[in-house]
């Protein structure tokens, strides 16, 4: 009787919709949050606002962040002079929690250890993620595959062994896809210079960059085959299809010395041989932080480290 009962129930929703309900494939503003702050590793709560909330109240973003921190999966530090803006940060809870997420793969998530330290790494962290506002800003406007994960922060490119450094660490490489007027990708080694250091330290970037795009490793000796002719490859050959373009953004100084700094870099491209080689290959620019958050990077706000020094949008360079 009971199995003609449960028939009977079955073909009378024979008509009506019986799938089953998918879970969603959108991850939830937690998820995103806690993913953001592993990559970026120090974010405001207004920044966080721009990156996961653009069109929602900026409550919402602190009602996610507050009940992180009850978790204790993030914590914050107040910044000086600030109004007492909050910059957040994972817990080391918080980032073995996000250890292994496909997003990050790859990336090793290195939280600070506390406030103090957070607050210590703040100034250059928080303008590096100015910078990627301000692509990601632009890239929204003009309806372009940029999402707030493909800023990556600090990567490290070994260099050869001779000639001081071992090792090229660009402050963030981005990765680009302009949909119009044609379809495109792009990507971007990113220097972001507060003018903490010399004019000359920093044009002197110029040389590790051009040292990468020059380094072939050598084959250890006695191997031959595939993988000897996978080592006689350009170092970078092995990363990216073709060599990033290299964005020197410069703030934290009037606006002479900020373009005094640009001219340095342009000397540099001119006067060094290696790096002028490079920048017969390689497009090099530099601009002014605040004029990208206040014109957008594909404005002509960037001018070239090499030729003519009319200005233009970094996709033009």
């Amino acid at each position: 009787m009971s199995h003609e009962l449960d028939t009977k129930h079955l073909d009378a929703g024979a008509g009506e919709d019986t799938a089953d309900p998918q879970p969603s494939t959108e991850d939830t503003a937690a998820h995103r949050a806690l993913a953001l702050l592993a990559q970026h590793r120090l974010v405001t709560t207004p920044q966080m606002h721009q990156m996961v909330f653009p069109g929602a109240n900026r409550q919402a973003v602190s009602e996610v962040l507050n009940i992180l921190r009850e978790d204790k999966l993030v914590s914050y530090t107040v910044l000086p002079r600030s109004n007492m803006l909050r910059a957040w940060y994972l817990t080391l809870r918080g980032a073995r929690v996000v250890a292994g997420w496909p997003e990050l793969r790859g990336r090793t998530v290195q939280p600070p250890a506390s406030g103090t330290e957070a607050s210590l790494r703040a100034a250059h962290t928080l303008t590096a993620v100015r910078a990627h506002l301000a692509f990601l800003t632009d890239a929204r406007r003009r309806g372009d595959e940029y999402g707030p994960l493909d800023w990556v922060p600090e990567i490290a490119h070994r260099l050869p062994d001779t000639g001081g450094e071992d090792k090229l660490i660009a402050d963030a490489v981005l990765h680009y896809t302009a949909t119009a007027p044609r379809r495109r990708q792009y990507r971007a080694f990113i220097e972001v210079d507060r003018a903490t250091m010399s004019s000359e330290r920093l044009a002197r970037k110029l040389i590790s960059y051009a040292r990468f795009h020059d380094y072939t490793p050598q084959s250890p000796a006695g191997r031959r085959g595939t993988v000897a002719d996978q080592a006689a490859m350009l170092a970078w050959q092995r990363f990216y299809p073709r060599f990033p373009r290299v964005l020197f953004i410069v703030t934290g100084a009037p606006e002479v010395s900020l373009q005094r700094r640009i001219e340095d870099l342009r000397a540099m491209a001119a006067g060094h041989p290696l790096v002028a080689q490079m920048a017969g290959q390689v497009q090099l620019g530099a601009a002014v932080l605040e004029d990208l958050e206040q014109q957008g990077p594909s404005a002509a706000v960037w001018t070239p480290l090499s030729g003519p020094a009319d200005r233009r949008s970094w996709m033009d360079l």
